[in-house]
């Protein structure tokens, strides 16, 4: 089955906690501070398999989290770091910010392994904190909190050249001649179910690749039809393809069918309209002249003043092939050889304590000023208060963040009381 889009949950290894012990040995009556290092958190890495050519694997499987680190121990010892968990997906998945839809990475190209969420840093165990006066520190720093976030991964074929058209107007037939493709064809709508690549060799090292595109409708671009589900992979091409059924074997306009996929692409996305084109009139093998005026006259006159070329083909026979790639690969010399990436431009926020918010209060009834929120609980979460160098630390805490300074922008004045989550204590300069 081919699937192209997936939504998945990632999170990368919270870093171990520190440890908090003390040498407790026979003749040894001052061992001192021996608590550990945790262990670093696993990364969470996407990696390009060249074996892989759809997200199907992501179908049922939703939830993708790395190993956290081990905690800290006694005796010096430092936990073991966490698992990096790989995910493999194929060439030219983009990655996406569920949220916010900012790409954070693009699977193609030169990026074939990327670190998407780095793993939590080990907490530093209490033997990192024993100085000349504080031989026995109490405390130790937690674990870092690991990252996660909810992606979308959109799979958006690699190909220089996009075949569009309605259905059935014979684009898998074109493929299957001109390149080492093997693409279903059956006489019925919606035959193709899923982008189809091939390689034109055009011998003396020319060469290119293009996309069969599964067959668009009118209303594609609201969701109509399966033309919605592909559209995404004509954006990476350079090179746009209509192919019309020249001889009208269904009664069909190619004319028509040309403007209505435009309209398609436009709503889609209107850079698409900016792609060059070429029209290639299929099926001319089956034309019969009753003496109307000549299709290809009449897609010449509407689409040549506009720099878009006609060419009368026929898959079957192989009429006009040759002329057609030619001139499609030397529109793919005039352009940028640079192949088309999508530059990441989303920023992980990380859950660090800089990042948290907190508030500063005065509560007229306890006439106390309260300083709390998640940046306050998380420094309390690895400050020892009772310990000097712990209520150093947290004086220069206040100071670096602000605090004291919105303190006494609120008029505290020396003797007043401040209040952190059952922490009591006198404001002095």
């Amino acid at each position: 089955m081919f699937q192209d889009t997936a939504k998945i949950y990632i999170r990368s290894g919270k870093g171990g906690d520190g440890h908090v012990s003390f040498r407790r040995e026979k003749f040894v009556p001052d061992g001192g501070p021996d608590g550990g290092d945790g262990g670093r958190g696993g990364d969470v890495i996407f990696e390009v398999d060249e074996g892989l050519n759809t997200l199907v694997d992501f179908r049922y499987k939703h939830k993708f989290c790395a190993e956290n680190g081990q905690d800290g121990g006694n005796k010096r010892c430092t936990g073991s770091d966490g698992a990096d968990l790989i995910i493999k997906v194929p060439e030219g998945t983009v990655i996406r910010d569920q949220e916010t839809g900012k790409i954070v990475a693009d699977m193609s190209h030169e990026c074939r392994r990327r670190i998407i969420l780095k793993g939590g840093r080990g907490g530093k165990g209490n033997m990192n904190y024993a100085t000349s006066t504080m031989q026995a520190p109490k405390y130790a720093q937690p674990g870092q909190a690991s990252q996660e976030l909810n992606v979308i991964l959109e799979l958006k074929v690699i190909a220089d050249v996009g075949l569009v058209g309605f259905p059935n107007v014979g684009k898998s037939t074109l493929l299957s001649v001109v390149t080492n493709a093997r693409p279903k064809i059956a006489n019925y709508h919606f035959t193709t179910l899923n982008p189809n690549l091939g390689v034109v060799d055009l011998g003396d090292r020319q060469s290119f690749v293009i996309a069969d595109i599964p067959g668009l409708i009118e209303g594609a671009s609201d969701g109509v039809g399966l033309g919605h589900e592909f559209l995404k992979h004509i954006e990476r091409t350079k090179v746009i393809i209509h192919m019309v059924d020249g001889a009208s074997v269904e009664g069909r306009d190619p004319i028509d069918d040309i403007n209505k996929i435009n309209n398609e692409l436009a709503l889609y996305n209107p850079e698409l309209m900016n792609k060059p084109q070429v029209i290639a009139a299929n099926k001319m093998d089956a034309y019969f002249d009753d003496g109307q005026e000549n299709i290809i006259d009449k897609l010449k006159a509407e689409f040549e003043p506009r720099g878009i070329k006609v060419f009368a083909i026929s898959a079957v026979t192989k009429q006009g092939l040759k002329e057609l790639l030619y001139h499609v690969n030397d529109m793919l010399k005039a352009l940028d050889p640079e192949p088309i990436i999508y530059e990441p431009d989303f920023v992980y926020e990380s859950d660090s304590a800089a990042n948290l918010p907190y508030t500063v209060s005065y509560d007229e009834e306890e006439k106390v000023y309260l300083v709390e929120g998640p940046r306050i609980e998380r420094m309390l979460g690895y400050t020892n208060l009772e310990s000097e160098k712990g209520f150093e630390f947290f004086q220069k805490f206040l100071k670096e963040n602000g605090i004291l300074e919105e303190l006494e922008g609120l008029g505290i004045n020396e003797g007043d009381t401040v209040r952190l989550y059952g922490w009591d204590f006198d404001y002095y300069k």
